[in-house]
């Protein structure tokens, strides 16, 4: 096996909100935290029920950034979408680009060279690390370690720069496509990541020993927000947040994809399933995904960047579109009609960095699917918020919500 299992956490504790009916007072009132509200990451709106400062229950409302992603994409070409998954996770659109492209490939039947499937590898990891920075940096915040946020940031806006390079963008990328990527990495780009990779390490730790043994963010985190392990699954948490809770699942192992199965790395989990759990695992997360980066880095083969067998699918250079007439014709058709993909179901899930990203796809021929479902994590992960915010403290919802690290964009896709 290539994987090895760490229990972060040691011990066993109850949620802190158990029992909370015997301090009731008995007189509630209505309150929405949110659609505008700092602690709420985004739009989302939380319809609590008080007695005084103990929430009695929890209504989640979502749909104020609904965009209809799933239905636009049954209007546009299978390229044309690429963009839109950007959208989805815009904390990680590198990881939702290849997610896509992957759905579409299978579909198609085609296998991409191991140059690309290494160069996507990468991509995949870094936005992990992108994502959890951010995550970790605003979970900070949110229990009032600022400090945290800044460290996190400046290490983000590094990996930013990166992406730019390989990418030309460093928010919406992009960067991938059907049959490949835009274009090969850049000379030397490795190196810097290597470079990046090296000074990331001393950061993290660092954050580690602000945050991991700070008894005020133990107090803030531990036994709040409990999740079972019955309840991760009942409720469909995929990804840190599954693990968090000691359910041992991690596609790029169990189900390995863009030859993970060639790499060594562990899976995480945590014992309690509280949101100081959920913090370590995303953590411990990062520096595995520095790990795996480097082990990919070495083994970088050559080759090309896009499946060569793919005229119909991927884009031809545009050195050859602009001199010779059997590419220019080819490029025409596949920006007016899109790549003609066969009939047939095909779904398509990934280990993203806030859990499981899947895409349903049915086509009945042509350039444009019939029918396109997105499986977003974050829209899960929201799901367990009526269960276990009741018998907490008002003060204790931005730590929950940080610690389950949701993004808007793919929850009202």
């Amino acid at each position: 096996m290539p994987t090895d299992v760490k229990e972060l956490t040691i011990g066993d504790s109850a949620n802190r909100s158990a029992g909370f009916e015997d301090e009731l007072q008995g007189e509630t009132m209505t309150l929405n935290m949110g659609p505008s509200h700092p602690a709420t990451h985004g739009v989302l709106r939380l319809k609590l029920e008080l007695d005084g400062d103990i929430i009695t229950s929890c209504d989640p409302v979502i749909g104020y950034l609904h965009r209809g992603d799933e239905k636009i994409a049954e209007n546009m070409t299978y390229n044309q979408f690429v963009p839109y998954t950007d959208r989805l996770d815009y904390l990680a659109p590198l990881a939702n680009n290849v997610c896509y492209a992957m759905a579409v490939e299978r579909l198609a039947g085609l296998q991409v060279p191991p140059r690309c499937e290494t160069i996507r590898l990468i991509c995949c990891e870094l936005a992990r690390i992108s994502s959890h920075l951010l995550g970790v940096g605003v979970y900070g915040m949110d229990c009032g370690a600022m400090s945290i946020f800044l460290y996190t940031f400046t290490q983000r806006e590094k990996l930013y720069t990166l992406f730019e390079e390989l990418t030309g963008a460093r928010f919406t990328t992009s960067y991938t496509r059907i049959g490949g990527v835009s274009r090969d990495i850049p000379e030397g780009w490795l190196g810097r990541v290597n470079d990046f990779l090296n000074q990331l390490g001393p950061a993290i730790d660092e954050v580690d020993g602000l945050l991991t043994r700070n008894k005020i963010f133990i107090d803030r985190t531990k036994d709040i927000g409990v999740v079972s392990k019955e309840d991760a699954i009942a409720y469909g948490f995929t990804g840190p947040n599954l693990r968090a809770s000691g359910v041992d699942v991690d596609l790029r192992r169990d189900k390995p994809y863009l030859g993970y199965e060639h790499y060594e790395f562990e899976t995480f989990l945590g014992s309690v399933g509280d949101s100081y759990d959920r913090y370590l695992v995303r953590l411990w997360e990062m520096r595995d995904s520095m790990k795996i980066v480097r082990q990919a880095i070495d083994k970088m083969p050559d080759g090309l960047w896009y499946a060569e067998d793919a005229k119909k699918i991927y884009a031809p250079p545009k050195s050859k579109i602009l001199s010779s007439m059997e590419e220019l014709i080819q490029n025409f058709m596949l920006v007016t009609e899109g790549p003609q993909m066969p009939e047939g179901e095909v779904y398509f899930e990934a280990e993203n960095p806030k859990g499981v990203l899947g895409f349903f796809i049915h086509s009945k021929g042509g350039g444009v699917p019939f029918r396109l479902k997105i499986r977003s994590p974050s829209f899960c992960s929201l799901s367990v918020l009526p269960k276990i915010l009741p018998g907490m403290m008002m003060s204790d919802v931005p730590v929950v919500l940080g610690s389950l690290d949701f993004v808007m964009g793919e929850c009202d896709r």
